[in-house]
């Protein structure tokens, strides 16, 4: 079965790419198996010399749920299964590390729409894991 990483930062261009890529999905053989990802940032500095690693934890699995929550309702609406994850890391190593471990066939995002100049001073996710993936990555816009 072919296994797709949608990876899900909660933002308008993600969504708007979700809703395109369940609209896609007749072009795939099989349903593929679907995990969702959100990629928390670490939080900075040591704040684990004032907060437990448990709530440190739990907080990062509860803002990923919220990032989730919109993706996750369009694929149930959908009627599309799927498995979600919450990690905590750098985003492009993050993604490709998953979906390696995973042994995804594929990963499909939906790119922020900065313009070039934009893109290039802020550093884009999806040119990082177009650098960094082994695996191939669909675009959506």
């Amino acid at each position: 079965m072919l296994k797709i990483l949608l990876p899900v930062d909660g933002s308008t261009a993600c969504h708007k790419a979700i809703t395109q890529f369940i609209q896609l999905l007749g072009w795939y053989k099989d349903v593929p198996e679907i995990h969702l990802l959100n990629v928390q940032f670490p939080l900075r500095g040591d704040v684990s010399m004032f907060i437990s690693q448990e709530n440190i934890r739990q907080y990062h699995q509860e803002e990923g749920l919220k990032d989730l929550k919109e993706a996750r309702d369009l694929l149930d609406q959908a009627g599309v299964p799927y498995q979600h994850h919450v990690t905590v890391g750098d985003v492009a190593k993050a993604i490709v590390q998953f979906a390696t471990e995973k042994q995804c066939d594929q990963i499909v995002i939906g790119p922020r729409g900065l313009g070039s100049v934009q893109g290039l001073l802020l550093g884009s996710v999806a040119s990082k894991l177009i650098h960094l993936s082994p695996i191939p990555i669909l675009l959506i816009k």
